[in-house]
């Protein structure tokens, strides 16, 4: 992020010379306006500069032109007043926002904007406000049903203590049945506990069923923190140990457990990796820059991926500020942390889904120079840009002196990121070597070796089939995806600085 900032001083030194409302808020053609009508333009006028300067697509909006206001150097002041009336216009600031974006969300499907950057930079870290119980939902049923299913639980959560397990079915919530109008007011609240019913699918004559259990059971939920490291361990089967890691989100403040789990793998010198990214849907980039650093031990001379920002912004840049280089230590907090790097891995497999997202696509993208990836399971999602936070501040949008008058943040897409080949082109996600659909009636024990992603893996591996059984050509229960636990969440599915 210091490297963006540095160059946000260097730009806007150059693109402003005026002064605006933050500076003279009873000036101009605002003098008249209410204090909440002066904070509402300064809102507006933030997304229109900050989207102006750094959004990816800003040559292709019209209303994001450089000589969109006349005359062209007066468009941020506000004796202007073509860009007054154009701020003034009735929408809300988010509304605003979405106007101005490229196509959205057809082109751009990925940025946002919140009112609230403290609830953003908590989500960022890792910190959500849940029960523990991570689940995924489909539709179900010919009436506008909803089937929630549990895909895992975090450890020591109030889901844990009260037996909540991976393959547990609901199909109600507080005493309503899940429909496709009310799924998203009955799980996605501030309310401070939930109730569901528990049932399993079952097969009966040959068909997936979903047999009650005949119980709810109460959850209370509150913030956490989770830790995206959610499995690791190392499997044996003869001459090989091979190395499991289910990690569901790029967080730096889990750097450094991740680099303990790629220790426990260089300990026990495993000789094949399982990286397991199904539920990931991405995070910070310089995580994924450790990650596929841990997997391959390549020098810092290596480049694992190159960023492309909008023709405004890249003639700015030098290429060390846009190039991300292989790393051989953690820096947190002014200390250095060595690598825990594999470096006799020939090839890696990755398991995915329709929810690998944004830098795990990276991870994927970004190693294919270097080593052999397998992909088992389904296409990713396809999103091959990063994005950064954008605060109202004079001092480069950052947090430094940042407008005390309002919370509003914004999260636009600003570069593509390509591999070392300049390969980056998958905005249909990346598709699997080898294809598996998650099969409800067949979900598994994540990290057990009869799980079907896994065991796919692992007979490729080994030449053995290690689960005993065959997976079916078709899912018998395949998922329809609908949302996730995350979807609402804010970063879902990005990548960023």
């Amino acid at each position: 992020m210091r490297k963006i900032l540095s160059i946000t001083l260097l730009i806007f030194s150059v693109f402003s010379c005026k002064k605006d409302i933050d500076d003279t808020p009873n000036g101009g053609l605002i003098s008249q306006l209410t204090p909440e009508q002066q904070v509402d333009l300064q809102i507006k006028n933030f997304i229109w500069k900050g989207l102006n300067l750094y959004y990816l697509w800003q040559a292709d909006v019209p209303n994001l032109a450089d000589t969109r206001f006349a005359p062209s150097l007066m468009k941020t002041d506000f004796n202007n007043k073509e860009y007054v009336d154009f701020l003034k216009k009735g929408q809300a600031p988010d509304n605003f926002f979405y106007s101005l974006l490229n196509n959205y969300p057809k082109i751009d499907r990925f940025s946002f904007i919140t009112d609230d950057y403290e609830e953003l930079e908590r989500t960022f870290a890792g910190q959500v406000y849940s029960s523990g119980m991570d689940f995924a939902l489909s539709r179900y049923g010919t009436q506008g049903g909803v089937l929630g299913i549990v895909r895992y639980v975090l450890p020591d959560t109030d889901a844990a203590q009260k037996g909540i397990k991976r393959g547990d079915v609901f199909t109600q919530v507080d005493g309503q049945a899940l429909t496709i109008n009310n799924y998203r007011q009955l799980l996605f609240n501030d309310k401070t506990s939930m109730v569901i019913d528990i049932n399993r699918i079952k097969i009966v004559n040959d068909k997936p069923t979903i047999v009650s259990e005949n119980r709810t059971v109460t959850m209370a939920k509150k913030s956490i923190k989770e830790n995206p490291v959610h499995i690791s361990k190392v499997i044996e089967k003869g001459s090989h140990k091979v190395g499991y890691l289910m990690y569901n989100s790029f967080v730096a403040d889990f750097d450094l457990q991740l680099n303990e789990a790629f220790g426990m793998f260089k300990s026990q010198v495993i000789n094949d990796l399982v990286l397991d990214l199904r539920y990931n849907g991405g995070g910070r980039i310089s995580s994924a820059v450790y990650l596929a650093s841990m997997i391959t031990g390549l020098s810092k001379q290596n480049v694992f991926a190159k960023e492309r920002w909008n023709d405004k912004l890249q003639p700015a840049f030098k290429d060390s500020d846009i190039t991300n280089y292989f790393a051989d230590k953690i820096i947190k907090e002014g200390v250095s942390y060595p690598i825990n790097s594999l470096s006799g891995l020939k090839r890696i497999y990755i398991l995915t889904t329709e929810r690998t997202a944004s830098a795990s696509e990276l991870v994927i993208n970004g190693l294919k120079p270097y080593i052999e990836v397998i992909q088992i399971g389904g296409t990713t999602t396809g999103k091959n840009q990063g994005s950064i936070t954008l605060y109202d501040s004079p001092a480069g949008y950052n947090k430094k002196g940042v407008n005390p008058k309002h919370k509003w943040a914004m999260q636009p897409l600003v570069l593509k990121i390509v591999n070392k080949d300049g390969e980056g082109d998958y905005t249909s996600g990346i598709t699997p070597n080898h294809a598996i659909e998650e099969d409800w009636a067949n979900f598994g024990e994540l990290g057990q070796e009869t799980e079907p992603f896994l065991a796919k893996a692992l007979e490729l591996i080994t030449g053995i089939n290690t689960s005993g059984k065959s997976i079916p050509a078709q899912p018998l229960m395949p998922v329809k995806p609908l949302a996730d636990s995350k979807t609402y969440n804010f970063g879902a599915n990005e990548m960023y600085k």
